[in-house]
């Protein structure tokens, strides 16, 4: 009703979430909710006889995974009392605040003391009676009162020093979610890409990450003919076998449609 957010990101980000839970169990009496610390990721890319490495932030990469291993953990630890999870499409983040698992930083992203924003939230649907309500206000990390390094760092300016609220329509994540049919806007400097998909760029001048933000999986390396062939959309089930199997193995394909676009505009500056 304030008109906070930007309509046409409000209408995209809202299809994501599912407020009637259909359910096997019957009713919903509880919500799990669940962080699991994940890295960054680096991927590499050869491009012109270059190795061209590219981060990957963290929640991007095996998500269904994470998901069929928590599901499977609280199935087992439920089971003797005969009660039972199905996973939830919710406001995580919201969630996570409100339970007193996170803390909001000033860049609308959700810390966690010892992993930083270096994890990875979940939340379950379940059965399992649950009367005792920690409800808690939404507040930001005490750290960030003091300190404006994100606000500084972001080139968008989408951390304002003038309201809480994120302005997510110049969040460079955002736009970069996007499928090569959706073009940046003009806007945008192609050098503030920094990214395969999504930013880094106020995580790494956090305080609150200063112990986690070298942690680093490394992902695969695609030689010069399957940076080319990603660069062009091939479908995952068209690529290569060796290719397929890369990009599988890693959790890769979900954001495969979006590669070309953001991709071709980093190798651009090669």
């Amino acid at each position: 009703d304030q008109r906070l957010l930007d309509p046409d990101f409000y209408e995209e980000y809202k299809k994501y979430f599912d407020f009637e839970p259909k359910t096997g169990f019957g009713e919903v009496k509880s919500l799990f909710l669940v962080a699991m610390p994940q890295s960054q990721y680096e991927i590499v890319f050869n491009w012109k006889n270059k190795e061209v490495p590219l981060k990957i932030p963290p929640t991007y990469l095996h998500g269904r995974a994470l998901i069929n291993e928590i599901k499977a953990f609280l199935t087992d630890l439920l089971k003797p009392s005969g009660h039972s999870v199905e996973f939830a499409r919710l406001p995580q983040k919201t969630l996570a605040i409100r339970a007193g698992l996170a803390e909001y930083g000033r860049n609308n992203i959700t810390y966690i003391q010892g992993l930083g924003s270096f994890h990875r939230l979940f939340t379950f649907y379940s059965d399992f009676p649950y009367e005792q309500d920690g409800w808690q206000e939404l507040r930001m990390m005490d750290l960030c009162k003091e300190c404006s390094a994100c606000v500084r760092k972001c080139p968008t300016g989408a951390i304002p020093e003038d309201r809480f609220l994120l302005r997510a329509e110049r969040c460079l994540t955002f736009h970069n979610e996007h499928p090569v049919d959706v073009p940046f806007p003009d806007w945008i400097d192609p050098s503030w890409h920094n990214c395969l998909v999504g930013c880094l760029h106020c995580q790494k001048v956090c305080p609150a990450n200063e112990k986690v933000i070298k942690w680093t999986e490394p992902g695969p390396t695609f030689s010069e003919e399957e940076t080319k062939l990603l660069l062009s959309g091939t479908a995952v089930e068209n690529l290569p076998e060796e290719t397929r199997n890369k990009v599988e193995e890693h959790g890769l394909g979900y954001y495969l449609s979006v590669y070309p676009r953001n991709l071709g505009v980093i190798l651009e500056r090669f």
